[in-house]
């Protein structure tokens, strides 16, 4: 990999100093390269050890009216009452199929932005629990700015704040430096699996373990419906292990990273990860990157991501990207899923991935932000 090699060190100091900054390692992608030497469907999927969720390894999510919805949503507001709840939404997304717009500061109900709707619901739980609920969103190199920018005197020490995943650059199919058609190096932000690398370098995670903080959701920007749950909460906090994730079931041709289990263990996997003779539709539920972590335990978290390569078009040309992914979490803590409602105002999965499916989620949206308070 001289090529690369040379071409990485020829970058602009100033580039090259903001890489470093935001995480980038040359040697780890110098080996990434090496490796694309594998056919990507080969190197990216597991040989084997996958076979279906266990019935024990989820629950539904507590009814309400019933009596453990009764008790696991005492237990939830008691921790949100002592601040042990931070929420951390994912906003380092660019809406491309939405006119190239930072997807965050698209109006989705009314002239409410997701932004909005957000500081809206945490505003509404604030009040609610007598205290400041953290909110901190993990933006990228694409979306700090302007979201900064929207924030304005909303930003507040540890309580409202951004933290930026983090950086890298594209590659050609030989593994060289991919050019753009500026002749520019094409930056991206590598997946949502960088959130605990992001956290650690921000401290914020750190500092509010050490203020008595216990508990972590994560949920994306662009999913209204995944709003924080006392009694969801309370359910993770009684179940005990260090990891909740919510499903929800599948309709039609759905597709995404499903629960299953490798060697043993409840995991979540991306379809492209699991094992050719291993069929996804045998599953008939899947995640909605929505998360509940123990703080301390994703403080404490040493993993080695495995860094899965994807091909994306730039400037109407193949370049080759590596990712990780967040789910891969469950790999190393031990997990549990929560199957969650994803249609009517109970609904916790509400994606919007693109400009129609925005028209046709409006109103299922407004009526969902008008329930959870995150319309005033």
């Amino acid at each position: 990999m001289t090529n690369l090699t040379e071409q990485l060190s020829a970058l602009p100091p100033e580039l090259r100093e903001r890489l470093a900054r935001h995480g980038f390692d040359a040697s780890w992608l110098h080996r990434l390269a090496e490796s694309m030497k594998v056919d990507p469907d080969t190197r990216n999927r597991l040989q084997g050890g996958v076979t279906p969720p266990e019935p024990t390894d989820m629950d539904d999510a507590p009814t309400s009216g019933s009596q453990a919805h009764a008790r696991y949503e005492k237990l939830g507001m008691a921790a949100l009452e002592r601040g042990e709840l931070a929420f951390v939404v994912l906003a380092g997304g660019m809406a491309t199929r939405m006119g190239g717009l930072v997807k965050a500061l698209v109006p989705a109900v009314g002239d409410k932005t997701f932004l909005d709707l957000r500081l809206g619901e945490n505003d509404h739980w604030s009040k609610r629990v007598g205290r400041l609920v953290p909110l901190w969103l993990m933006t990228s190199f694409a979306t700090d700015e302007p979201l900064r920018a929207a924030l304005g005197h909303r930003l507040r020490g540890d309580d409202i704040a951004t933290f930026v995943q983090n950086l890298s650059v594209r590659l050609e199919k030989d593994g060289s430096l991919f050019q753009d058609a500026k002749g520019q190096p094409s930056l991206y932000a590598p997946g949502h699996g960088d959130l605990p690398d992001a956290l650690r370098r921000s401290g914020l995670l750190e500092r509010f373990v050490r203020r008595g903080g216990k508990y972590l959701w994560v949920a994306n920007i662009d999913n209204l419906g995944a709003t924080i749950d006392p009694a969801l909460l309370g359910w993770h906090i009684e179940h005990g292990k260090p990891v909740s994730v919510e499903i929800v079931d599948k309709v039609g041709s759905d597709k995404g990273g499903i629960p299953v289990r490798w060697n043993g263990r409840p995991v979540i996997l991306e379809e492209f990860r699991l094992p050719r003779s291993f069929d996804p539709a045998s599953v008939r539920v899947f995640n909605t990157n929505t998360f509940l972590f123990d703080a301390r335990a994703l403080v404490e978290l040493a993993m080695e991501f495995t860094w899965v390569q994807v091909t994306k078009k730039v400037d109407g040309r193949e370049a080759v990207q590596f990712e990780r992914l967040i789910g891969e979490v469950t790999t190393r803590l031990d997990t549990r899923f929560v199957r969650v409602p994803r249609s009517g105002v109970s609904s916790r999965f509400l994606p919007v991935k693109d400009l129609d499916e925005l028209e046709k989620r409006r109103e299922e949206m407004a009526a969902v932000a008008a329930a959870r308070g995150m319309i005033a």
